[in-house]
């Protein structure tokens, strides 16, 4: 095999690797934290928007690499399966509290928010199974609710916040609507603290457990590698390669 035919080859391999890390994410693509917490087919939806509000959620994670948080991915399914149209998203990243006033670890200083619309946020389908409806704020449950889930896709994010290597963080978001409610899959995985969530008329942080069981919930959503990560180690290896065939 040639030099030229080489590049070419590895160059087609750099553009299908930094492709998929520049939108959606699957299982088996990279990540920066603990583990991706995956959606669970068969769980909960937990209100972003109940009647008109706002109820922030939020839920931690353990950053296992330095570097910018510019891609978060996170899975959303919508109230009856009536598919309506997200708005806007905020995006809060917080410091961690791991025991709170009210006993519970939760979110303490906002560490950066941004918010996004329009082009900047990516919805996909991504699967189905049979999923209930929970407003943590006004108590209404409904099981079975709806059947299709979402993953929602924030990418390439400008002046994204930097995390360290073994902090733990927490990954806040508000969902707003044109129309129909959208709530946060919850996920099969659980790591470390209960997720919470925060009502208007309280203004403080709640641990989010199931209303059938009283077991904890976490949400379903995964920090990646920034998309030029997998493309220096693509280029990486064009180099070596390169000066192996110089010798």
């Amino acid at each position: 095999m040639n030099k030229v035919t080489t590049i070419l080859m590895l160059s087609a391999v750099l553009m299908f690797v930094a492709g998929p890390a520049a939108a959606d994410w699957f299982p088996g693509d990279g990540h920066k934290m603990h583990y991706p917490q995956l959606p669970d087919p068969f769980g909960w939806d937990v209100a972003f928007q109940p009647y008109g509000g706002s109820t922030p959620l939020a839920d931690d994670w353990e950053c296992t690499q330095t570097g910018p948080v510019d891609d978060i991915h996170f899975w959303v399914s919508w109230e009856y399966d009536e598919i309506g149209y997200i708005d806007h998203i905020v995006a809060s990243i917080y410091s961690n509290n791991p025991m709170g006033p009210n006993g519970w670890s939760e979110p303490e200083d906002l560490l950066w928010r941004q918010g996004f619309g329009g082009p900047e946020v990516n919805v996909i389908p991504y699967g189905d199974g049979q999923q209930g409806w929970y407003d943590p704020c006004t108590g209404f449950v409904n099981y079975p609710d709806h059947f299709q889930y979402f993953q929602v896709n924030i990418v390439d994010i400008l002046d994204p916040f930097v995390q360290e290597e073994g902090d733990i963080y927490w990954l806040g978001l508000e969902v707003f609507t044109e129309f129909g409610n959208v709530g946060w899959k919850t996920s099969i995985d659980h790591f470390m603290d209960d997720a919470v969530f925060k009502c208007q008329d309280t203004g403080v942080w709640v641990e989010l457990r199931d209303p059938f069981t009283g077991e904890s919930l976490d949400l379903a959503f995964v920090i990646t590698p920034e998309p030029g990560t997998m493309s220096l180690l693509v280029l990486g290896g064009i180099g070596v390669l390169m000066r192996r065939r110089r010798k």
